[in-house]
């Protein structure tokens, strides 16, 4: 699925998917750093590691490594095709700005589904059981990392295929796919004057404050929900669960996140990108810490 180069190749027993980062647009190191910081929540996702494609001896091409989380006998089932068979004429094939794709739609799905099984879920809060609830943590890492791509391709379902057809039972995916977010496509340029300007619509804040999901209040809205408005719409749908993930974050330790950053080689992050990313991910976190008060 989607545009960037990738392929899939064997390392043992393992089958391994390479994604190429060959735009040079950081998608590799944001990929990697909000594997890590679902480690930290105990969100239930897929294990990403920086890797380089090589020709013979010859570096081509910067990427990371994934398994495959929908292995021999278990089938993905994207939302987009789970979202097709509540609405028959839900635009499986727009990506985009699918208006379709509501709290409410998403929602309906997500909780006709089994929460990830044991594999995924190692460190799952208290109180957190449906897949519904495991899904309110996804919606606030997006909102953390300022993740605007978690269209209908980017979130499904685990169907494994040995069950009896009587009792099918789909279960929530792990998460994955969040190369889009830790504003990885600005220029250090871009970076060094949000960390430095006097202009408030120009700071950290503001393009924290600018983050848009891919979900929408209602199929007639034109204009997609805040990273942080989608978290709190799915919040109301599950506050024990939106209560028990913002405990989580509140517990993880500044220190930790900036070892994250830390760990990124200085040819995939420069000293300016993970001050920008470390100052992103604070602000995010102080404005999702606020909701508590409310």
């Amino acid at each position: 699925m989607g545009s960037k180069p990738k392929f899939w190749f064997r390392e043992g027993q393992r089958r391994l998917l390479f994604k190429a980062d060959d735009r040079g647009t950081g998608e590799d190191w944001a990929e990697v750093i909000a594997c890590h910081l679902c480690e930290l929540l105990g969100i239930p996702h897929v294990d990403y590691e920086l890797a380089q494609e090589f020709d013979e001896s010859k570096p081509v091409r910067p990427g990371v490594i994934c398994e495959n989380m929908a292995s021999s006998g278990v089938y993905l089932a994207l939302g987009n095709e789970m979202l097709l068979s509540i609405d028959p004429k839900y635009p499986t094939q727009q990506r985009f700005k699918v208006r379709q794709h509501t709290v409410d739609a998403v929602t309906s799905v997500v909780s006709a589904l089994q929460p990830p099984t044991a594999k995924w879920a190692t460190n799952i809060p208290s109180g957190v059981e449906s897949a519904l609830d495991v899904f309110v943590g996804y919606v606030m890492l997006d909102a953390w990392t300022a993740n605007q791509d978690r269209h209908h391709e980017n979130w499904g379902a685990l169907l494994p295929l040995h069950q009896p057809r009587a009792v099918l039972q789909l279960y929530l995916a792990p998460t994955f796919d969040h190369g889009a977010g830790l504003g990885r496509n600005l220029t250090d340029d871009d970076r060094q004057k949000r960390l430095s300007t006097n202009d408030r619509n120009q700071t950290v804040a503001a393009f924290a404050e600018r983050g848009r999901s891919a979900f929408y209040p209602a199929g007639t809205d034109t204009r997609s929900m805040g990273t942080l408005e989608a978290f709190l719409a799915f919040g109301e749908r599950s506050p024990t669960a939106m209560r028990s993930w913002l405990e989580r974050l509140l517990a993880v330790n500044p220190a930790d996140v900036s070892s994250i950053l830390e760990r990124v080689p200085p040819e995939r992050m420069s000293p300016v990108c993970k001050e920008f990313t470390l100052a992103l991910l604070n602000e995010n976190r102080r404005r999702l810490l606020e909701t508590r008060k409310t």
